[in-house]
């Protein structure tokens, strides 16, 4: 391998390109199982999918030789890559009949990921594509329990079985060791997401979406699955500034909508809105599949061309596609959006964020690489220049923002702080925040900061520590973050050309690359917003009385015909929640038996040598499948001879 040589003494666990996928921005898991807290709803420090992997031009990997493609009847092979930074190669296939899009991955990994995802923006905050990615998994054509995936995850051996609902895309990726486990867990999920028995039962709309409700005093009330989620959603503070924050840079695209849903929005949700958002957005024209590991390519096609033609069958051919259109920069000034958020007789204090829109059309890869190690050196560590600012002003409780966000079509940064003491303090949270990025505009950063940012941001990509979340799926997130737009399915996942060209700026213009890149993204950016959150005593009490009106008015209007039929649908909703699925319907669910399962215990070979090159150190060495030129290396020492004494002295020498 000849990439830069790096040697790092411990594993690190700092991916937060990485690891920020599952804490962050999804807004929801998809079946009814108990749920992490951070897959509840989306946040503005969302997804960083691999956002310090930058993009590189495709035809930089078309002279490097590649394993050959698998050739099948059903595809056209569109295009072959070798990706030298993660050691796979790959192939980019279309489906004939339906012009679904296939990135092959073929590694020596026994992690198996699928994953299958739909382009999904929505003008509007009824939730429906949040609401959809619940009720998809709610039963299907070929699996007919009513909850597929608790049965599946009784007798599954997966490693990720979950879904996720972005601003503009829904993803339904699963991970397994076990190949069969794998193909199980494949069949279910497009058969799920193209066959779904939600589009046919309106009672699936009316469980995870949301219906009307006859309580013990005769009053109407909003009951569902994502309605009760997203309520629970917007009494949280800090959500509520987030999705200000959002919403103050994007006035005019899907992205100022809130996906997960808004509970004053969400009822007006009708199932055929509901089932026609699936007929248009889940054809497989509008899907990107992505597969990863060492299963047979021809075997993944082969499974895959079954649904997509059964697809056509049933549903007809369709090329339709969905785009998100670009937010302009047209700010000539900050704007200024103030919110409120409900607190206690305790009381509260305020949220400031200021926030950026960085860019109104694409950057190329050493520009996204550039505005990661920026970030780096501002937000990165406690240690960072405007974090730090922000920490030691003492103006709040907690500094927000989270920085730079760079997962959807656009870019974002925001800073602020929360638990700030009334107006005065406010203005001074802005004026800290003006001050520090100016001073950096006219000294920079200190070269060894920028030497540890860049370093960092190094390691992180060439580590791709992922722990115990499957390498292949953060794979498949990097890729869906540019592919979804029209880039290149490995654009996101190769950085050498682009790491290469930053280093040489740096070379050349040393400091001048940072204070130009603050002025440019930051000082002289007037797409700007200031978005302040107040506490409200009554906000909460007003909510409930706002919502008890609502539905008095709706009652009001309905007959007595109208009211029982509420009643009516109230009760046959409960009855099938409560029904339970027969043995035939059970036994649609895949499982695996204790044969299905490998007893061997996979190993990777250990060289030691005694004496090392006449040092007197004894090596242990295993050789590991790419690890992008990153060694680890851990050093003992003999402490057997240092006196008992001296022995509570050792852990100073650890550093």
């Amino acid at each position: 391998d000849d990439s830069p040589f790096i040697i790092h003494t411990t594993v690190w666990f700092s991916m937060r390109a990485v690891l920020s996928i599952l804490m962050l921005t999804v807004l929801s898991t998809s079946f009814r199982v108990p749920r992490p807290a951070y897959a509840k709803a989306f946040q503005r420090k969302a997804q960083r999918t691999l956002s310090t992997t930058t993009s590189l031009p495709s035809t930089s990997l078309d002279n490097t030789p590649v394993a050959e493609s698998a050739s099948h009847k059903d595809f056209d092979t569109i295009k072959t890559y070798f990706v030298k930074e993660y050691g796979c190669y790959g192939t980019l296939y279309t489906h004939k009949r339906t012009k679904c899009e296939v990135l092959s991955l073929k590694t020596d990994d026994t992690n198996k990921v699928f994953g299958i995802t739909f382009t999904t923006p929505n003008p509007a905050s009824t939730g429906v594509a949040h609401i959809l990615e619940h009720s998809v998994l709610c039963g299907s054509r070929k699996y007919t329990t009513k909850e597929p995936f608790v049965e599946l995850m009784r007798g599954s051996v997966n490693t990720f079985l979950n879904a996720f609902t972005y601003p503009d895309r829904t993803c339904y990726p699963v991970a397994s060791q076990n190949l069969k486990d794998f193909r199980n867990l494949v069949n279910v999920y497009l058969d799920a997401v193209l066959f779904p028995r939600c589009v046919k039962d309106p009672n699936v709309h009316a469980q995870e979406g949301w219906h009307l409700e006859v309580d013990k005093e005769g009053q109407l009330a909003y009951k569902g699955v994502v309605y009760n989620e997203m309520k629970g959603v917007y009494s949280s503070p800090d959500s509520l500034s987030n999705r200000e924050c959002q919403r103050s840079l994007f006035p005019d695209n899907v992205y100022g909508t809130d996906s997960g849903g808004d509970p004053l929005d969400i009822p007006s949700l009708s199932f055929e809105s509901f089932r026609s958002f699936w007929e248009e957005k889940y054809n497989p024209a509008n899907a990107k599949v992505f597969f990863y590991g060492d299963d047979p390519e021809e075997e993944r096609l082969d499974l895959l061309t079954g649904y997509l033609n059964d697809y056509a069958d049933e549903w007809g051919e369709s090329d339709a596609r969905s785009a998100v259109s670009w937010q302009p920069k047209r700010f000539e000034s900050p704007s200024v959006v103030r919110g409120k958020y409900p607190v206690g007789e305790g009381g509260g204090k305020d949220y400031v964020t200021v926030n950026w829109l960085l860019n109104d059309e694409p950057i190329t890869g050493v520009e996204s690489l550039k505005l990661n190690v920026l970030d780096h050196l501002l937000m990165g560590t406690t240690k960072s220049a405007l974090r730090k600012s922000l920490s030691d002003s003492g103006l709040g409780e907690d500094v927000t923002g989270g920085g730079l966000s760079d997962e959807l079509l656009q870019a974002t940064f925001s800073a602020g702080m929360k638990g700030v003491a009334g107006e005065e303090g406010v203005e001074n949270v802005q004026g800290v925040i003006e001050e520090t990025l100016q001073r950096i505009a006219q000294e920079g950063f200190e070269e060894d900061d920028v030497k540890a940012s860049m370093n960092a941001i190094e390691f992180q990509l060439r580590e791709f520590n992922t722990g115990s979340f499957p390498k292949g799926l953060s794979l498949m997130l990097g890729s869906i973050s540019g592919w979804i737009y029209g880039k290149d399915p490995v654009e996101n996942l190769v950085f050498e050309s682009a790491l290469s060209e930053l280093k040489a700026d740096l070379e050349a213009r040393g400091g001048e690359v940072w204070t130009e890149a603050v002025k440019k993204y930051l000082i002289d950016n007037t797409h700007k917003s200031v978005v302040i959150m107040n506490p409200d005593s009554e906000m909460e009490a007003k909510v409930v009385e706002e919502e008890k009106a609502r539905l008095k008015a709706i009652k009001d209007g309905m007959t007595a015909e109208e009211v029982k039929e509420v009643e009516r649908k109230m009760e046959e909703l409960k009855e099938l929640q409560a029904k339970e699925d027969s043995a035939e319907d059970i036994a649609t669910i895949p499982t695996l038996s204790r044969s299905d399962l490998n007893r061997e215990v996979e190993e990777y070979p250990l060289t030691v040598t005694s004496d090392f090159d006449g040092s007197g150190v004894t090596v242990a060495a295993s050789h590991m499948p790419s690890t992008s030129g990153v060694v680890y290396a851990t050093l003992g020492v003999d402490v057997s001879g240092v006196p008992l004494d001296d022995a509570p002295l050792l852990p100073v020498l650890q550093g």
